[in-house]
């Protein structure tokens, strides 16, 4: 047992499932130069190739394939041995691992975070800010956060944050001056908007409801960004008309730097819920963080 190479094992189960040097080290909190050693040293030790590397990708080869199916099995058993040490603590520690989109970590997240890591000092909370659909497990997460219509039938959910959130438009009392105020989703079509592209290439289209129908447009953009603070402020900028949460919003509505537009169409939708594998080893940091939210929504606001 001495020889045997845990550390390397779960280097290259690391990267496998991330196929990344880089998502892979970061998830490990460890360089990607020293997974990149470990994993040097078990083909050496085993003389087969198990991943095929270049500047822009990782694939596993046909035996890496084989050693990963096998290893996920007594990986994970590993992990729930040390987990079962860490249940009986009188307080527990290890790492919280999730991924979250961009509104979760922007005004969601940062209240339940501080809450939940003054009760809990020993557990390490990372997050990574993904707005994309991901498989949580293959990228070495404990949990995500998505909204329901992106939840998927295996995985459980459990409420966080706010259980209703709204989105809004907006704009400058500038632009407003200029360009008048839009009434209805058809006026859109005569005005600047500012647009958000998704990380997958997709720009997000505008949905509304009238008389129980939801349609779309998508409306001539003055600006397409990926990052919604740039489209903030170039709102604030008089720029354009811009939809999106209510919580990016809120302090140029309360400045007066931004006015609200189409009130009579606001979105109103359910909050975001944590979720996680129903079919897997619930490791102790999660485990406490659901059953702290569980107490939360149970509190109530």
């Amino acid at each position: 047992m001495a020889d045997l190479p845990l550390a390397e094992l779960d280097a290259f189960a690391a990267v496998a499932q991330s196929q990344s040097f880089r998502a892979a080290a970061k998830l490990r909190g460890v360089s990607a130069s020293s997974l990149s050693d470990a994993l040097r040293r078990l083909e050496a030790r085993l003389g087969v190739r198990l991943l095929n590397r270049t500047t822009r990708s990782v694939s596993l080869t046909e035996a890496g394939e084989r050693l990963l199916q096998r290893l996920k099995p007594g990986l994970l058993e590993i992990e729930a041995a040390l987990d079962a040490i860490n249940s009986v603590r009188d307080t527990p520690v290890g790492r919280l691992r999730l991924n979250v989109p961009g509104i979760v970590a922007h005004a969601i997240l940062p209240d339940i975070a501080a809450r939940f890591l003054a009760l809990y000092p020993g557990i390490t909370l990372e997050v990574a800010t993904n707005d994309a659909l991901i498989d949580i497990n293959g990228e070495g997460f404990d949990a995500g956060v998505r909204y329901e219509e992106a939840l998927q039938a295996d995985m459980i959910a459990v409420p966080i944050g706010p259980r209703v959130q709204r989105y809004v438009g907006a704009a400058a009392p500038a632009y407003l001056a200029e360009h008048g105020a839009p009434k209805h989703p058809r006026d859109l079509l005569a005005h600047h908007c500012i647009l958000h592209r998704f990380a997958s290439g997709r720009v997000l289209s505008w949905s509304f409801e009238e008389e129980g129908r939801e349609f779309t447009i998508l409306p001539p953009a003055r600006v397409v960004a990926e990052t919604t603070a740039l489209e903030v402020a170039l709102a604030i900028r008089g720029l354009g008309v811009i939809f999106t949460f209510e919580e990016f919003l809120a302090p140029g509505l309360a400045s007066g730097a931004l006015v609200p537009v189409m009130e009579d169409w606001t979105q109103s939708f359910s909050g975001p819920f944590l979720y996680y594998n129903s079919r897997r080893h619930m490791p102790q940091p999660l485990k406490t963080f659901v059953e702290f939210l569980k107490a939360e929504h149970r509190r109530g606001p």
